[in-house]
């Protein structure tokens, strides 16, 4: 019962440092409600983390699963400095890399993470646009985007922009080159321009 006022708690990011620790013991030593309070206040931002890297919602389902696994086994491993929730992050976004790897993903061959909520203001960032495309979407409108592209361009796209890979840690975590990383990147950000700019003149009813 002493677990009950931690267990109110929605957000784990709300929770004190003693709050947390007593959480984090608990899953060391497998205490169910532990885990399943750890569970529901980090399941809907690590779900959406799984969605971004696969437009299968039962693949995405397993990554989450299998992301939360690896979490409660390697609990005694965080170490209360920096965000839990960014530790959590990182293994659930290793664990999508793992099944992008396992899917052998055809790659365009050549020689603390942002949210979706963060970035369609800076779409079109190291873009050189003679006219740039007045952003009036919404932010579900960058995820649908995000799902038409291939699982190659969307995990590159996804490793670079929210997580703030470089393109050396990106061609490390795909055994890819740095070439690859930056022609995925390249045609992946093209790729949604002309999405999303369809969608804009489909909305705008100026769609040719």
């Amino acid at each position: 019962m002493h677990n009950s006022s931690v267990l109110k708690i929605t957000d784990v990011n709300s929770l004190s440092e003693d709050q947390l620790k007593k959480l984090v013991e608990g899953c060391i030593k497998n205490h169910r409600k532990s885990q399943e309070a750890i569970y529901q206040m980090l399941f809907g931002k690590m779900a959406a983390v799984c969605r971004r890297y696969t437009n299968n919602e039962d693949r995405a389902k397993d990554i989450l699963q299998d992301g939360f696994i690896k979490v409660f086994k390697s609990m005694e491993k965080f170490n209360f400095e920096g965000s839990f929730e960014g530790w959590v992050r990182r293994i659930v976004v290793n664990t999508a890399i793992d099944y992008v790897r396992k899917s052998k993903t055809d790659f365009l061959l050549a020689n603390e993470g942002k949210d979706v909520e963060d970035y369609h203001e800076s779409l079109y960032e190291e873009e050189e646009a003679d006219e740039p495309v007045e952003m009036t979407l919404e932010v579900g409108d960058v995820r649908n985007g995000m799902e038409k592209l291939s699982t190659a361009y969307r995990t590159v796209f996804n490793l670079y922009v929210f997580e703030n890979y470089s393109h050396q840690e990106i061609a490390d975590a795909l055994n890819v080159s740095v070439g690859t990383s930056k022609s995925n990147l390249a045609k992946a950000r093209a790729n949604l321009k002309k999405i999303l700019t369809k969608e804009l003149e489909k909305r705008n009813g100026t769609e040719v």
